[in-house]
């Protein structure tokens, strides 16, 4: 089933980005009908046999009904007996269910990569390197763009710009991408921002019925969870959080937007669900020409209102979001138990856990930081275009905290003061909090950092918190992650400078940091860049995405444990 749904997947992506010629394009469509038919069948087959070996209908055949029923509904909409079902005419759905059946059927594959001898880093590392391959792949493809087709260089850009969330582009991708091009840039963020791995992960387990203890072994180590028993919850949990949120975005957005802006219904749609998705995943790509700063948008402030809360949210980090649902459910509960009921509150310690207080207090204090400055140093400048006082408030605290990943425009960057440029490349470097789908060196890593320096300065040797000694391990990380960024940003710096110093130093920099961050704001170079900048742009971007750190740790991590330490000396500072 897999190498027969896989078959059929590379005569759909023929049929769609490379096949040109309509006589031809008649023929495969007729032929994809009926793979569609044979697909449906085999599957049918399978699990009829495998519920009757087994005699009973088991969790592993619940997603091979489901999709039994999916295939057969399609059926019923495309025999013209059912009216309520026309639309399911259209060719997309079938499709959508080719595409569903080998998604799953890799996903109970990608299962048994745990017995395969790989550090689990590694293995994180090439599904990136991988997943960039096939979208660049794909991105050449004729029929991805409106004109000729895109460049190795430029698909690989655009490629590894989706999916390490940043948003660079070296096109237009409003104007020359198709249909399709925009499909697959969409499909690029989602797997890009929550890992190939965490997809296969879910699929695997709903429809391979369970997983090993191997299994739960390898995705801990994914996903940084320290509980191996609550790998699959915290899984499903991801999986949901970002869908419900993006499809709450996707409603909002649908519904800030005029319909007279679009062709039809479809079009807004699209547009509504590639902007959820952009902004919950911090890629910060736009299907309208120069982004959110279009005229159509530059003044839609319920538009901005609802991709800022995505990015937002979305930079939270998923471990904060639970967190705080987990706060909000008990205090509710407590109120209600306490009105109806006549029930005392039921407290109970650190509700709120230790990173999520330091999360959300540095996270608080540069929203104030971000949108006051924004406010104040592009009040006469950017902010001026903005006729109410309302506006100027809605596009600084947008511009503002845009700068920490999003990478979503209301202005032009390359008309914002120089003060607050350098206050967005000091942004973007931070970037957002672990465990969510944004960049940067994290805030976490900046607080322990700034706050261990007060330490410091205080003349106490441990740090502690919010009533918390933070380990020492944990201050040591944030620094070196620190230094890991400088030099990785400095190094992508003395490379542009050597491929493209006519660009000049201020914007290579500020390009840099950009990329590093995952951010995605650029000051219009971007397009102008040689190949061979473009290539240290997109290595810059991997690297910030999957995080310096990281490579190193799957480069040279050493498993020895010694049982010996060597005696202590203190080095003059």
């Amino acid at each position: 089933m897999l190498y027969s749904s896989l078959g059929c997947v590379l005569v759909v992506l023929f049929h769609l980005g490379y096949n040109t010629d309509q006589v031809t394009a008649q023929q495969v469509t007729t032929v994809i009908v009926w793979l569609f038919y044979g697909l449906f069948a085999l599957g049918l087959f399978r699990l009829v046999f495998s519920m009757v070996v087994a005699r009973k209908v088991g969790v592993a055949h619940y997603g091979g009904l489901l999709l039994a029923v999916y295939f057969l509904v399609v059926a019923l909409g495309r025999s013209n007996e059912h009216p309520l079902l026309s639309f399911l005419q259209q060719d997309e759905w079938i499709y959508l269910g080719i595409f569903a059946v080998f998604l799953t059927e890799l996903s109970k594959s990608s299962l048994f990569f745990d017995n395969f001898y790989f550090n689990p880093t590694i293995l994180f590392v090439i599904s990136f390197l991988v997943l960039i391959l096939v979208g660049t792949l794909l991105l050449m493809l004729p029929k991805t763009t409106w004109q000729q087709p895109l460049s190795f260089v430029d698909a690989l850009f655009m490629s590894t710009s989706a999916v390490c969330i940043t948003g660079l582009s070296t096109v237009d991708i409003a104007t020359r991408f198709t249909g399709f091009g925009h499909t697959v840039i969409l499909v690029l963020m989602q797997l890009g921002a929550l890992g190939i791995m965490t997809f296969t992960g879910f699929f695997g387990y709903f429809f391979a019925g369970g997983f090993s203890y191997k299994n739960q072994l390898m995705y801990s180590e994914f996903l940084g969870h320290n509980k191996v028993g609550s790998v699959i919850s915290t899984l499903l949990k991801i999986i949901f959080v970002t869908l419900i949120f993006e499809a709450i975005g996707a409603v909002f957005i649908f519904f800030s937007i005029d319909p007279a802006t679009f062709s039809s219904t479809g079009e807004r749609i699209f547009f509504a669900v590639f902007h959820a998705v952009s902004a919950f995943c911090n890629a910060g790509f736009s299907l309208a020409s120069g982004g959110l700063h279009h005229p159509l948008f530059r003044y839609n402030y319920e538009l901005q209102v609802a991709v800022a809360a995505l990015f937002i949210v979305g930079g939270l980090g998923f471990g904060i979001v639970f967190n705080i649902y987990t706060f909000v459910k008990r205090w509710i509960v407590n109120v209600f138990k306490r009105v109806i009921h006549g029930q005392p509150f039921t407290y109970r310690a650190w509700v709120i856990s230790f990173n999520t207080r330091l999360v959300v207090w540095t996270t608080l204090a540069l929203f104030i930081f971000s949108t006051i400055m924004t406010f104040i140093l592009e009040y006469d400048h950017a902010l001026a275009e903005h006729p109410s006082l309302w506006g100027k408030w809605v596009a600084a605290f947008f511009t503002g905290n845009s700068a920490r990943t999003a990478g979503f425009n209301v202005t032009d960057t390359g008309g914002l003061s120089f003060p607050m440029l350098l206050i967005m490349m000091f942004l973007m470097w931070i970037g957002a909090s672990p465990g969510s789908t944004g960049g940067g060196i994290k805030t976490t890593t900046f607080s322990v950092a700034v706050l261990n320096v007060l330490n410091l300065a205080r003349g106490k040797d441990n740090l502690e918190i919010f009533g918390r000694k933070v380990s020492g391990d944990s201050v040591n990380k944030a620094f070196a992650i620190i230094f890991l960024s400088f030099f990785a940003i400095g190094l992508t710096i003395l490379a542009l400078s050597i491929t493209d110093g006519n660009q000049g130093l201020w914007a290579i920099a500020f390009e840099s940091f950009s990329a590093y961050a995952t951010c995605g704001l650029s000051v219009g170079i971007t397009p102008q860049l040689s190949d061979a900048g473009k290539v240290v742009l997109t290595c810059c971007m991997f690297t910030g995405r999957v995080g310096m750190l990281t490579l190193l740790v799957a480069l040279i991590k050493n498993t020895k444990n010694r049982s010996y330490e060597y005696p202590q000396e203190k080095v003059l500072f």
